[in-house]
């Protein structure tokens, strides 16, 4: 039986962590060889079996290839936390490669995603990766807008927002990055810089791009691009241009739409926990605003037990491999922790407006 326990009384102390966050190269190996090594297999066969009857084979082709996607996502994500090898640059490689692999750079992905463990739960700092109005704003939209702001917040536009997501938004960085970048540089020429060739380098070390914030997420933004460009080239001249272009859209397409599809659901659902800067607790957001998925044993593997979330939020250095341990260790302290199916997750897209007042996510529908 799970206590009632409120996780106002609680303290992080209280929880067994530590004794969890230890990482292991032997696990973390082994995870990237059963996940990398089915997924060049199913790449390669892929052409194989694109002609005559044995087409008919390559549908379950690609639904493996997406979970594997989704997968080395997961695995992404625990590099950027530093938790799936022990050692920092066996982490920053392996991050590197997997970012690549999922045409998303790791490195300014994983900054901005502890972005939201910082401030998980309080939605003035965060919301969400679709930016959620608050019931204010919201209302003060035409009915034009507020039609527009419900439609591209609906859960089918998982699919073109993945494409979006993976495809062209890190190659539309780049861009909008260099030209942001290279029109400062003619900037600083026109006034004057050229007579001092010393300081070009602090200052080009200093820029700062809307598109990045480092000159560290610079590097890898573009390092990740001529990598997923060059691949890119490579495997449409290996299976043909028009079959590698389909099969890779849908596989990107519907892996980015099943990885955002669970990072909505874990923090946006009836009762999750939504508070302001002023009275914000982490210790509840990690519990109460922080959903549990109960999947299918095969679905937690392909998701690496990222359902486990409470616990990930509780502490974001244990790797993927102990969650569900520490998960079962902690149980009679993670009584407010919420817990949803598959079939709960439908509803959870409708609560996509934040009510500063009530200190809730509501329905856009229920906005007077």
């Amino acid at each position: 039986t799970i206590s009632q326990n409120s996780p106002r009384k609680l303290r992080r102390s209280d929880f067994e962590l530590a004794s969890f966050r230890h990482s292991d190269n032997g696990i973390a190996v082994w995870q990237l060889v059963n996940t990398l090594v089915p997924t060049a297999a199913l790449w390669w066969l892929i052409p194989k079996v694109a002609h005559g009857w044995a087409g008919l084979t390559l549908l379950p082709i690609l639904a493996l290839l997406v979970l594997l996607s989704a997968r080395s996502f997961s695995l992404m994500h625990d590099c950027g936390h530093g938790t799936l090898f022990c050692n920092p640059w066996l982490n920053r490689i392996a991050g590197f490669g997997l970012g690549c692999l999922n045409a998303i750079p790791q490195y300014p992905w994983s900054r901005g995603h502890a972005f939201h463990h910082k401030h998980n739960g309080n939605w003035q700092m965060y919301r969400g990766p679709s930016n959620l109005l608050t019931k204010k704003a919201y209302q003060e939209l035409s009915p034009k807008q507020q039609w527009i702001y419900r439609f591209i917040r609906h859960p089918l536009m998982l699919f073109p927002g993945g494409f979006f997501y993976l495809i062209i938004r890190p190659r539309l960085q780049l861009i909008l990055g260099l030209y942001e970048f290279l029109t400062a540089i003619v900037v600083q020429l026109w006034q004057g810089a050229w007579r001092h060739p010393g300081s070009w380098w602090s200052w080009i070390a200093a820029f700062k791009s809307s598109h990045w914030y480092t000159a560290g997420e610079a590097v890898d933004l573009f390092l990740n691009n001529l990598v997923v460009v060059c691949s890119w080239w490579l495997m449409a001249g290996w299976m043909g241009a028009g079959l590698f272009w389909v099969s890779y859209s849908i596989v990107m397409t519907f892996s980015a739409a099943i990885f955002i599809c669970i990072f909505v659901v874990q923090h946006n659902f009836k009762g999750s926990y939504a508070h302001g800067s002023d009275d914000w607790n982490y210790l509840q957001a990690a519990i109460s605003g922080s959903s549990n998925l109960i999947l299918p044993p095969l679905l937690n593997w392909f998701s690496a037990d990222i359902a486990f979330h409470s616990v990930h939020h509780l502490c974001e250095r244990i790797p993927n491999y102990r969650l569900r341990q520490c998960h079962e260790e902690n149980l009679s302290l993670l009584g407010d922790c919420h817990y949803l199916k598959l079939s709960d997750i439908p509803s959870c897209f409708h609560y996509n407006i934040w009510d500063q007042q009530a200190n809730e996510l509501i329905p856009a529908q229920k906005v007077a």
